[in-house]
């Protein structure tokens, strides 16, 4: 009693323990739940959790899996999260990592001829501008008229999404029934980590990515400002501060930042272009950026959760007979949870207190 007692207080002392608490017990209360859900619909419970462990750290390639899988919600989560931070909810991941997989392919194919040392750069910038250059028009938008970020990139999606499979059928298109590009060159791809899998140096970029933004937060005058705006732009202004441009710095990191998990995903898993290439990772991000509570190294444990739900659950698929719709149930839950501070309180009486509860934290 007196070691729960002495953490509490230290909770109460920290806000970034209180955080972690929290989401681990959030992480917990969905397992149980989930595995009530599992009980009810007449399968065995520990089988079920040992595959979803296994599957997602058994062994070296299911490890491989799970950070495969982890690597574009690194991306796409980062991408939600900085733009929380002044304020925004960049809802057009979705079409900024289509722009960056676009350009991405076709820079590597057009420059083939460069060396791998070169080439890989260039392709992964060109994705990265791609993506910035995307989301800076709704964020430009934002700053000058004040139309709502959300309804922009929504529809931005849509756009950009339908603009780049224009371009690839009737410009890009390699022979064959499939709307693809043609391959990479071989110099193009990212080098595998563990052998026989498709893990890269991508999940290496992402967590530099997570470094390098942490730093600019936390470190430099840009990112003061940047968290000045999103606490409240009219004191931010006051202070000397431009919000517009802040705002539209914000939508070019963040669309950037997308664009470099489609380029990741085309450098380092398809090697080509492919129509319709994304389950919705963009959308993924929004709710990795939540549950990772909008912090840089908060996204990489998120992005790292999801990955292993998603690898875990289709060994519990595969081994246990698990239907998916009971893994999508498990993540909704712990979504649920992280999200609305009120649902752990009830039950537990638990409190995060002042940080740590909201979107824009």
């Amino acid at each position: 009693m007196a070691l729960i007692n002495k953490l509490y207080t230290k909770m109460k002392e920290n806000s970034w323990l209180a955080n972690l608490t929290y989401s681990f017990l959030a992480i917990v209360m969905a397992l149980i739940i989930g595995a009530i859900l599992i009980h009810i619909s007449g399968h065995n419970v520990w089988q079920a959790y040992y595959y979803l462990f296994y599957g997602a750290f058994g062994n070296s390639y299911n490890l491989a899996q799970t950070l495969l899988k982890t690597t574009p919600l690194i991306f796409t989560g980062l991408a939600v999260a900085i733009g929380f931070q002044s304020g925004l909810f960049n809802i057009g991941g979705e079409g900024q990592l289509y722009w960056g997989a676009f350009v991405t392919a076709i820079v590597a194919i057009a420059f083939s001829a460069l060396p791998g040392v070169i080439l890989i750069p260039l392709s992964l910038v060109s994705g990265a501008l791609a993506g910035g250059l995307w989301s800076i028009i709704p964020g430009y938008l934002k700053a000058k008229t004040g139309a709502h970020e959300v309804i922009t990139t929504i529809m931005f999606n849509y756009i950009g999404i339908l603009a780049t499979s224009f371009l690839l059928k009737n410009y890009f298109k390699a022979d064959g029934p499939v709307d693809q590009t043609r391959m990479i060159p071989e110099s193009a791809g990212l080098k595998e980590l563990i052998p026989y899998t498709r893990l890269t140096w991508a999940i290496i970029l992402g967590v530099f990515i997570i470094f390098i933004v942490d730093y600019l937060l936390k470190n430099t005058s840009l990112g003061f400002d940047l968290q000045a705006v999103g606490y409240n732009p009219a004191a931010a202004e006051y202070a000397g501060i431009s919000a517009e441009w802040i705002l539209v710095i914000t939508m070019g990191l963040s669309g950037a930042i997308a664009g470099l998990a489609g380029s990741t995903m085309v450098l380092g898993v398809l090697h080509r272009f492919i129509t319709n290439f994304s389950p919705g990772y963009g959308f993924t991000g929004i709710a990795v950026a939540v549950l990772g509570r909008n912090k840089p190294w908060g996204v990489l444990a998120a992005a790292l959760l999801f990955g292993a739900l998603e690898a875990g659950g289709m060994s519990m698929q595969l081994f246990a007979k698990i239907p998916q719709d009971l893994m999508t149930i498990v993540q909704g839950l712990v979504i649920l949870f992280v999200a609305a501070p009120a649902f752990i309180q009830i039950i537990t009486r638990f409190s995060v207190g002042g940080k740590g509860a909201g979107l824009n934290e």
